[in-house]
């Protein structure tokens, strides 16, 4: 019986456009392939390294949260919560843009303040905002994010940023570092009220985008970078000399720690951040190498977040480092290491009698931890050591029909091409441990 309205030709047809028609990866969300991961892997062993180090604790949260969660936290008048959202507006649900206020959110869901004043905590994962793609920038990006809640000492933000420092050396990388303070809730709505009377008398000279911010969020007007509006705010009042006495204070003892440290930076008066949440200490690491796309990770502190959540009234302070652009940047410079990735142990079997016994022997070498790989397909042994090579072994176990006759393989070592006997005695289990032996001693020099 056929289908109505359907003709085998139609059929055809369409089975035949399978092989046409190609299916892409959405615009700004990016594969990692293989040859890339290896990359991916090294930066995240060393910032869960140094993160832990320094006390961190890892935490993992769902990518989507409410829609409030977002507006209460970054700011409904911010260019993330107006522009770029990907947001279910029937469910009222959004994927997360940044993760601090999730990770604010879990805090104070779980109390976590109560089994310890002061946490830790670090994550690393995917984040979603629907901007322009462009090089180190796209709509799914991942970061690594730390903060620190329920401390407000000065040295803690220096200590923080001293952490991300730490990360960005040990990765081989050279970045500048900016700060400013962008005050408390006693020092900066007189200066926003200054602000607004500043740019309101230059109204015309702005962008569009930074006309509708005047009334919106002033301080963002500060940040923008076309040359037009650059030319107009580079005459602003400075917040840095309206601070009030405490916000003062707290960023001079910062700036004196860092030097303590041996951290240089500069100070940046028009750095705001894009997020509502952010108060006193802020900084930004950036680089030349990426084109406009400067910033390879940023942060600051956001005291009263906490409790704008419904949380206890708990100081906080963070950063986010983006790893497209710190892989782009180590893509750059060749002396970034990146340990080399491959097989300890690839096992050519040639011949339907080998393959059973030579499989055994595999799995009983991955039993004892080594990286070991076989091709199950019979191919000739020129075929196999081609895909040795490829696959990157530091040895190959040569087992033929003749070999396994006379019950001696071949050990090859893949670098220098020397060959020695290898006895096929014994279960799986003791072949796998007198080779990992003979493997090993070849290997170490």
């Amino acid at each position: 019986m056929g289908i109505p309205g359907c003709s085998m030709h139609g059929v055809a047809h369409a089975v035949s456009l399978e092989f046409i028609l190609t299916i892409q990866a959405i615009n700004g969300f990016k594969d990692i392939l293989p040859e890339a991961v290896g990359r991916w892997q090294y930066i995240e062993q060393r910032a869960r390294d140094i993160f832990e180090r320094f006390g961190f604790q890892e935490i993992r949260m769902p990518i989507l949260e409410k829609t409030e969660l977002f507006v209460r936290s970054i700011g409904s008048a911010t260019d993330v919560v107006e522009k770029e959202m990907y947001t279910f507006a029937d469910k009222g649900i959004t994927m997360r843009p940044e993760a601090t206020a999730s990770i604010m959110r879990a805090f104070i869901e779980h109390g976590l303040h109560v089994q310890q004043p002061v946490q830790r905590l670090y994550t690393i994962g995917p984040m979603f905002r629907h901007e322009r793609p462009q090089k180190g920038r796209l709509r799914q990006f991942h970061q690594l994010n730390a903060e620190i809640i329920g401390a407000s000492e000065p040295r803690v933000d220096a200590e923080l940023i001293a952490m991300a420092q730490m990360l960005l050396d040990e990765l081989g990388l050279a970045v500048s570092l900016e700060l400013n303070s962008l005050g408390c809730p006693v020092c900066r709505p007189p200066f926003k009220e200054q602000l607004i009377v500043f740019l309101e008398q230059r109204h015309e000279a702005l962008c569009g985008d930074c006309q509708r911010r005047t009334r919106t969020n002033p301080l963002r007007v500060l940040d923008c970078k076309k040359t037009s509006c650059r030319a107009v705010i580079k005459d602003a009042p400075s917040l840095l000399a309206a601070l009030c006495p405490d916000c003062d204070r707290h960023f001079t003892e910062v700036r004196t720690v860092l030097s303590e440290l041996r951290i240089p930076f500069q100070i940046n008066r028009f750095m705001v951040r894009g997020l509502d949440y952010y108060t006193r200490t802020t900084f930004e690491f950036l680089t030349t190498d990426l084109g406009a796309q400067a910033a390879v990770g940023a942060g600051g502190r956001y005291d009263g977040l906490i409790e704008q959540l419904g949380g206890p009234p708990l100081s906080g302070i963070g950063f986010a480092m983006g790893l497209e652009r710190l892989a782009l940047l180590m893509d750059q410079h060749d002396h970034c290491p990146i340990p080399a990735k491959g097989m300890d142990v690839f096992v050519a079997a040639l011949g339907t009698v080998t393959i059973a016994p030579a499989g055994q022997l595999v799995h009983a070498l991955r039993r004892q931890g080594a990286k070991a790989a076989i091709d199950y397909s019979g191919r000739s042994l020129k075929a196999q050591l081609k895909q040795a090579s490829r696959a990157n072994a530091r040895f190959t176990l040569i087992v033929g029909e003749d070999e396994w006759t006379r019950g001696e393989a071949i050990l090859r070592d893949m670098r220098t091409q020397e060959q020695q006997p290898f006895a096929l005695r014994g279960s799986s289990e003791e072949q796998a441990g007198r080779l990992l032996d003979m493997v090993q001693a070849t290997a170490t020099p």
